[in-house]
């Protein structure tokens, strides 16, 4: 499993989330946001609606009839009910090593403290796993940089 840390300096992860959900719907994935909070999940919903006029990133919220036949889906835990290869996560957890996912996306706040610290044990503990690629992107003026 490739776990891409996406350490979010300039803008909010929320507001990094479309663009990169676009990108994995645009490369063939099937998505999974993981929002535990159900508050964090309705506004999730909301964003992906209104963030750009001129777009459609078709998505619905975990529990419908309908989670098997969408493209990304957002859920308060990683069963993929969508059949996603690729799991998005907003809030401060990741897969367990059990997880289907060949890549996950972990956003954070750079401004937030605590969601910077616990990025950092989980890269320490990704380190110490078999299988597991972790890279660092981090948010520039010009676009995400890939770090060593």
């Amino acid at each position: 499993m490739d776990v891409g840390f996406y350490h979010c300096t300039r803008a909010a992860p929320l507001t990094v989330l479309p663009k990169l959900a676009m990108k994995a719907l645009e490369a063939g994935h099937r998505v999974l946001v993981n929002a535990p909070d159900p508050a964090q999940a309705e506004a999730v919903d909301e964003h992906l609606w209104t963030f750009d006029p001129g777009s459609f990133l078709p998505h619905c919220r975990a529990g419908g009839e309908y989670d098997a036949d969408q493209p990304l889906l957002i859920a308060d835990s990683f069963d993929a009910g969508n059949g996603a290869d690729l799991a998005i996560a907003m809030g401060a957890r990741l897969p367990g090593s059990d997880a289907q996912f060949s890549r996950v996306l972990y956003l954070f706040d750079g401004g937030d403290e605590e969601a910077v610290a616990t990025a950092r044990r989980h890269w320490k503990a990704l380190s110490a796993r078999d299988n597991v690629l972790a890279t660092y992107w981090a948010q520039e003026e010009r676009g995400w940089q890939k770090r060593a």
